[in-house]
């Protein structure tokens, strides 16, 4: 389930994944979400935050990411907040290919996530 996080700059896109991520969840809030900022923004921020009770992805949901990915250029930064290791060890091998800045954080680094997202 994807979730939007409220009380962030404008610029910034707060999403929060738990239990199950699902294509419908692309397809309802992270998609619809993006391209409103876009409209205000020609580029925007993304704070990605993973739950501890998140599970797994579905396979659609994989492919929607894909379809994501293809926005890229249109992020100035991303911060990804998890403390699930395979996560977080792929978006730290991957940052250095995105052309965009990447950090991640820990869950109990969420404040501080937030504040490098907004700065």
């Amino acid at each position: 389930m994807m979730e939007l996080i409220q009380g962030l700059p404008d610029n910034v896109l707060g999403i929060i994944g738990s239990g199950t991520i699902t294509g419908e969840d692309y397809d309802n809030v992270l998609i619809p979400a993006m391209k409103d900022k876009l409209q205000r923004h020609k580029k925007i921020r993304m704070l990605y935050q993973l739950k501890k009770d998140f599970a797994h992805y579905a396979l659609d949901a994989y492919l929607e990411d894909a379809k994501v990915s293809w926005h890229t250029l249109s992020f100035e930064k991303v911060a990804v907040v998890s403390d699930v290791h395979w996560i977080n060890d792929s978006v730290n091998v991957f940052k250095f290919i995105i052309p965009v800045q990447v950090k991640v954080f820990n869950n109990s680094e969420f404040d501080k996530a937030k504040a490098w997202i907004s700065e």
